[in-house]
């Protein structure tokens, strides 16, 4: 008789381990899904199998049976190595166990509580790219290329785990660097994952890589796709039918065999952390991934502006730097120029377009040129206010402002998505003295459209681009030139590949500065530096207006110098002084409940348990809080802040997790969720 233990989907903290089950003759792997008997439940549960083991190692006394396998589910077996890996980021993360290893699992795919009989294979749809693979070999590279090429293919060549920061300008050519290792790791038949931050750069990497590799060869995952387009995906991946993968950051999860290469395009993106359970870290992930003995692949990181981490970790020696210091078409990086806005109040423009852009805008339209608009707020203003007794619309579940919509006249909760009538007089005093405050992309378009009425206009937001389909039609319509000018928020700064673009004026360059987080300058550095890189992408030189208040900040001073190794000196100093990462882990512990005593009362329960076990290091956990946002959809959110020193993470991780499992025990009426390094503390 052979045993097997099994994790169980019952998304309890106090459930979180393995169950041993007995085997019978059922012909079972590590990875497979089961289903079992569990406590006094009435239906079987589902599960997965984490290790088998023999009858000498087993307790004779247990009894309990694997009554069948999910025969409707037959396909749906996880590696070995993906469940080592779920089993790493319970521990990393500070999360159940089903949910790592529901990362790996596909969605879409119809979940029963009881055997089924085998369903029919979906459908695969049509391939992504009509045309036949292409030929990389008769484009010319640069020294810069040739040289990283050079670096990553040999690393794939010996099979060896290798980590590489692809630290390449905009424009530089970095996708090229990707489809040229892309085609070494499946010359040596194994498979490659190429992830990018954003579903708007999905299309583009997409065209480039298909044209070469076929769309036959490419499987696409991202989160706009529908569940069951997902599941056929996942599919398709898991028989071996494709051998790259496409996606955003939860294609780092993608059942591969053999894996040989991870590309994280535009590393230092923060959509690469995720903001649901399990909170992971898709650069750990993948580098868990690939140093697998089962894998012993190559990490590709590329960004023109990494994170500060990033460029610490290849100081350091973890990560090798692999430059690229010129634009592929060796035009010259763009021509900044710094608008002081106060200067333009001063001198009585009160338009968000200072009279500097106005005069590029005409003069590159007159040159038959485009331009793209960056606004990194959607909406059309920012809040709606009171000149009299300073009320502020807020939403009624969330307690935060409501932002104004021109387009469907109504306030609108971007957190809950809660809708309201725009009050013609104030709720609180009755005046009739309520005005529109700050600017959203809406704002601009506007704004826009009247400075240049005949000139075609688009925007891309959240707001614009919510139905399926509509951002890749938007792009590639400014692609084709039908509108020549392009508003929009972070989703068009940065990635994008428009060759008449000449140029981007960024309206409020001070926004992510604003931001109450320790990363703010670091956020604008980047967002500043990655919407410049959209200008002058093609024979001409481009041009780059920053419109601030604050133009003596050194994150404003070195984006338009567009200087990184200055700016990162500047901002380790900083690190270091604080005792910021890279020099420590940040971790928040967020308490949620409907009951705001509940939540506040857990926040201070653990504050207290953890400053008594840390001893000496009590010093690193902060008094706890309401969070920034203290309500969302009517829970309550207290915040717990711990500064956790380097090599110290795994013994705070252990401490974290025995709370919780106290915290199962005692059945509390709150929810702890820990967040290791998150990229916001909202």
């Amino acid at each position: 008789m052979r045993y097997a233990d099994v994790v169980i989907d019952n998304r309890t903290d106090s459930t979180d381990r393995p169950y041993t089950y007995a085997c019978g003759d059922l012909d079972l792997q590590v990875g497979s899904k089961v289903y079992v008997p569990f406590a006094r439940s009435r239906n079987l549960r589902e599960g997965y199998v984490l290790a088998l083991r023999d009858e000498e190692e087993i307790d004779p006394k247990i009894k309990a049976r694997i009554r069948t396998i999910d025969h409707a589910a037959e396909d749906i077996v996880l590696t070995e190595e993906s469940i080592r890996t779920a089993v790493w980021m319970r521990d990393r993360y500070v999360c159940r166990c089903i949910d790592a290893l529901r990362c790996f699992t596909p969605a879409g795919k119809k979940r029963v509580r009881q055997p089924a009989a085998p369903e029919e294979p979906a459908s695969l749809g049509e391939p992504l790219f009509d045309g036949a693979p292409g030929e990389t070999g008769d484009l010319e590279l640069t020294r810069e290329q040739e040289a990283a090429i050079g670096e990553i293919t040999a690393a794939i060549d010996r099979e060896t785990h290798s980590r590489y920061l692809l630290h390449g300008v905009t424009g530089s050519g970095k996708t090229e660097v990707y489809i040229r290792a892309a085609e070494r790791t499946l010359e040596r038949g194994r498979t490659a994952i190429i992830l990018v931050p954003e579903i708007s750069l999905t299309p583009q990497i997409v065209d480039r890589f298909a044209a070469v590799f076929g769309g036959d060869n490419i499987a696409v995952v991202h989160s706009r796709m529908t569940l069951r387009a997902r599941y056929e995906q996942w599919q398709r991946i898991r028989s071996g039918q494709v051998r790259i993968v496409i996606g955003a950051r939860s294609a780092v999860f993608a059942p591969v065999a053999r894996l040989g290469l991870i590309v994280i395009d535009e590393e230092h993106e923060s959509t690469y952390k995720s903001d649901f359970t399990p909170k992971y870290d898709t650069a750990e992930v993948a580098l868990k991934r690939l140093a697998d003995r089962d894998n012993r692949g190559v990490l590709v990181l590329g960004s023109a502006t990494p994170s500060v981490t990033s460029f610490a970790r290849a100081e350091e020696g973890i990560y090798r730097v692999l430059p690229m210091r010129a634009r592929y078409n060796e035009v010259a990086l763009p021509e900044v120029t710094v608008v002081d806005m106060r200067r333009e109040l001063r001198e009585g423009n009160r338009s968000m377009i200072s009279q500097e852009l106005m005069d590029r805008m005409k003069a590159q339209l007159d040159a038959g040129r485009q331009i793209m608009l960056l606004q990194n707020r959607r909406g059309y203003s920012t809040f709606v206010s009171c000149r009299e007794c300073g009320h502020v619309a807020v939403c009624p579940s969330c307690g935060v402002s409501l932002t104004y919509h021109s387009t469907e006249q109504k306030l609108v909760c971007h957190y809950c998505g809660h809708t309201e009538d725009v009050p013609r007089t104030c709720p609180e005093c009755g005046s009739r003295y309520i005005r529109y405050f700050g600017s959203g992309t809406e704002k601009v378009e506007e704004t826009i459209q009247d400075l240049f009425p005949d000139v075609a206009t688009d925007r891309i937001d959240l707001d614009s681009v919510s139905r399926r389909g509509e951002l890749s039609r938007r792009l590639k319509a400014f692609g084709r030139g039908d509108s020549r000018i392009l508003i929009g928020t972070q989703m068009i700064a940065k990635g994008l590949d428009f060759r008449n673009v000449g140029l981007v004026g960024i309206i409020s360059a001070d926004l992510p500065l604003n931001i109450p987080d320790f990363r703010s300058p670091e956020r604008a550095f980047q967002l500043i530096t990655q919407a410049a890189g959209r200008a002058g992408r093609g024979e001409v030189r481009g041009n780059v207006i920053i419109q601030t208040y604050n133009p003596q900040h050194y994150a404003i001073v070195y984006a338009a110098a567009q200087d990184y190794e200055g700016f990162f000196g500047e901002e380790l100093k900083f690190r270091s002084l604080m005792n910021y990462p890279p020099y420590s882990d940040m971790i928040q512990i967020l308490f949620t409940s409907k009951d705001e005593s509940a939540a506040r009362e857990g926040a201070e329960r653990w504050y207290e348990q953890i400053r008594s076990r840390l001893g000496q290091e009590a010093a690193n956990v902060f008094t706890p809080q309401q969070a920034y946002l203290s309500r969302i959809r009517d829970i309550y959110r207290y915040s717990l802040v711990i500064r956790c020193p380097r090599g110290r993470r795994k013994i705070y991780s252990d401490l974290l997790r025995s709370l919780k499992e106290e915290d199962a025990r005692r059945r509390v009426r709150y929810t702890a969720v820990v967040d290791i390094n998150p990229y916001s503390f909202a």
